[in-house]
């Protein structure tokens, strides 16, 4: 049995506390959390024990789940790695460029499992598009959310954006040729909103705009490629691809024609992939735990974390930039 033991009892630390004592491979050890109101009623709730001493905790366990503010990524991590720990990591991996870098090296010099909680990865609507042949050239993300004030420490880039960033960099396996981005402080004293255009170089552009003042919560992706488009609804857990073919193919359930000119037929056809009834959270820390058993690889690398933060960084500096030239 697995022996996990979790940093940070906050909202998210709870979840993953709770998902945990549902996961059959692991056995939760206990939890760190310098706050003591916040442990007593994580303990209170779920009666796993707490610890003061950091390094206790991280003695007695397999692996750490880190879900503690951002801040502290690093410095826990790193404890975690020199002792030969395996860690899951909640994203974004670290807070700066270079706290990233060296737990990459960490990780690769320890030789153990670290996997990022990029959880849309895990999304079922998502996983729904995973047998489909993705090749998209045009990306369209908007994530939206109703104002919040946990997680205004970091602009929205990094709290929202960074989602779609990783699901966009694991679908389009080309380097990043240009960034171009703006965003404006409304509530807080970080970007709340924010716009980035990412262009690659075999071609594909993503347009991905991210808010947390929106009167709605939206979270839809939508994937333009060679006939074909695919929209992904993360909130409602919702796919259709919608293909043409030509006319004379297999029909399905839900195709329609389509006169395109000079006498040529085309065949619209859509699909509602079924989508399968998870839990994101349980379903990324079984699959980690399962990866440390049989010694299998993640689904989310820490050197995937690294270049979702990477991008997510070049979107700061460009949007940095843009405010600075127009005064904003």
């Amino acid at each position: 049995m697995l022996k996990i033991g979790v940093f940070g009892a906050g909202h998210l630390g709870k979840i993953h506390i709770q998902q945990w004592q549902q996961v059959a491979e692991a056995e939760l050890v206990g939890f760190f959390d310098p706050d003591d109101t916040q442990a007593e009623a994580t303990f209170s709730k779920y009666q796993v024990p707490r610890f003061t001493d950091m390094e206790r905790l991280i003695e007695q366990s397999d692996a750490i789940d880190i879900v503690s503010p951002t801040t502290s990524h690093y410095d826990i991590a790193k404890r975690c790695l020199l002792n030969g720990k395996h860690v899951f990591i909640e994203k974004p991996l670290a807070y700066t460029l270079d706290e990233g870098m060296e737990l990459v090296q960490l990780v690769k010099e320890a030789n153990v499992k670290c996997q990022i909680g990029h959880v849309e990865r895990y999304n079922p609507a998502f996983l729904a598009v995973g047998e489909q042949l993705l090749q998209p050239m045009f990306i369209e993300a908007h994530r939206l959310a109703q104002f919040n004030p946990r997680g205004t420490d970091v602009s929205v880039i990094l709290d929202l954006m960074i989602h779609d960033i990783d699901i966009v960099l694991s679908l389009v396996k080309s380097p990043v040729r240009r960034i171009s981005a703006s965003g404006v402080s409304v509530l807080s004293e970080t970007a709340d909103i924010a716009n980035a255009r990412i262009e690659f170089d075999n071609g594909c552009v993503a347009n991905l705009t991210s808010s947390r003042i929106s009167l709605k919560n939206m979270r839809k992706m939508r994937l333009f490629q060679r006939d074909a488009y695919i929209g992904i609804d993360f909130l409602e857990k919702k796919t259709e691809i919608i293909r043409m073919k030509a006319d004379g193919m297999p029909a399905g359930l839900m195709d329609f024609p389509l006169e395109i000119g000079n006498g040529e037929r085309k065949v619209i056809s859509v699909e509602m992939p079924e989508i399968a009834a998870l839990n994101a959270i349980r379903t990324e820390l079984s699959e980690f735990a399962t990866a440390i058993i049989n010694d299998r690889p993640v689904r989310v690398s820490v050197y995937d974390g690294y270049q979702a933060m990477d991008v997510a960084h070049q979107i700061l500096k460009k949007m940095s930039l843009h405010n600075e030239l127009h005064n904003v």
